[in-house]
């Protein structure tokens, strides 16, 4: 599913890594060499964590949790005890933070990289069951015309509106979009690392899946973000931020319009509001607040939070090539059944 070429940082001076045979995937070569040369840098970073600013959120991070989105089915309350939780990581260990595959399955678990980080998400000592805290049922309040572009549950969701037209098809099929990158900023089941770049005057976000770049422009306050010139409407929306203490707050609008679907269950369009807050709470953790509002989606702003690691690998070239493939061969489908309803002889 994807490609991974050479790291975005050079590697360290005298070293050299060398591969023989296919024991592993590209994507899994590749973080083996970043895990090598990150120990090398050892002592570099141990300087740069003496030198913690709440207010400098550059970094590497890692957005991997077993935690999801939502509220996972079976599961009604959002705070597990040390109990539910062992039950609930236990069985995902092996697989770096998903389920193996059931019987009759290809596989897709097995064969793909994966990695959703060392357990679920803990924030304050709390141990919890879904990134969103808001509503209390932790789902996603969509309006009842609107659950059935959001897809059901599972590991692969799908997309907004149907799968016979190329610009219905999510965000994720088309390479376009992920919950990685924009806003809100979500983890998935692979490519969970973002870089932040920071300035006096912009916070560049980059998600190593589809390398997606979001700038964040700096304003001295709330009242400057809002009267900020607005760019024309984006995939990943217009972002101005202004600091509130030692927490960064971000307001991002202007998405492009239409309904795209991120993945997860995510649906943006062009009503969507996303406001965000970062809040470095040590050298190594970020701690993250959103909520989104969409009066043409939802029949309610949803909010989540969780915490953002220190990746200890660095940011690879991510090369998407779905739409080489399978994009052509659900449109032949959908044609071919078009002939087919036309011919009458269309069986489901």
């Amino acid at each position: 599913m994807i490609a991974a070429g050479p790291a975005l940082t050079p590697p360290a001076e005298g070293v050299t890594l060398f591969v023989r045979g296919f024991g592993m995937n590209r994507r899994q070569i590749m973080a083996a060499a970043a895990a090598a040369l990150a120990g090398i840098a050892g002592p570099a970073a141990s300087a740069a964590r003496a030198r913690f600013n709440p207010r400098n959120l550059e970094g590497v991070w890692d957005l991997g949790s077993y935690t999801e989105l939502e509220r996972p089915p079976g599961v009604d309350h959002l705070v597990m005890t040390p109990a539910e939780a062992e039950a609930y990581e236990a069985p995902r260990r092996a697989m770096h933070g998903m389920l193996p595959g059931k019987p009759n399955e290809v596989g897709q678990v097995e064969n793909e990289w994966t990695d959703r980080g060392e357990g679920l998400t803990r924030i304050k000592g709390q141990i919890r069951a879904s990134t969103i805290v808001d509503p209390p049922d932790g789902q996603i309040p969509y309006r009842p015309e609107m659950k059935g572009l959001a897809g059901g549950r599972g590991p692969a969701l799908s997309a907004a509106g149907d799968l016979d037209n190329p610009e219905t098809m999510g965000g994720t099929t088309r390479c376009m979009a992920t919950v990685a990158s924009g806003a809100p900023i979500l983890g998935a089941p692979d490519a969970n690392v973002v870089q932040f770049v920071q300035t006096k005057d912009a916070l560049a976000i980059v998600s190593e899946k589809y390398h997606d770049v979001r700038i964040v422009r700096l304003c001295p306050d709330a009242r400057a973000a809002a009267a900020m010139p607005r760019d024309p409407p984006a995939w990943m929306g217009t972002s101005a931020g202004w600091w509130e203490g030692d927490t960064l707050s971000v307001q991002t609008d202007g998405f492009h319009p239409g309904i795209m679907a991120k993945g997860q269950r995510v649906l943006i369009s062009g009503a969507t509001r996303v406001a965000e807050r970062f809040t470095r709470i040590s050298p190594a953790e970020l701690h993250y607040e959103f909520t989104v509002e969409d009066a043409k989606l939802l029949t309610r702003p949803w909010r989540g939070e969780t915490i953002i690691h220190a990746a200890k690998g660095r940011l690879f070239e991510y090369a998407c090539h779905e739409g080489n493939y399978s994009m052509a061969g659900m449109l032949a489908g959908a044609r071919r059944e078009e002939r087919e309803a036309a011919e009458g002889r269309l069986s489901r």
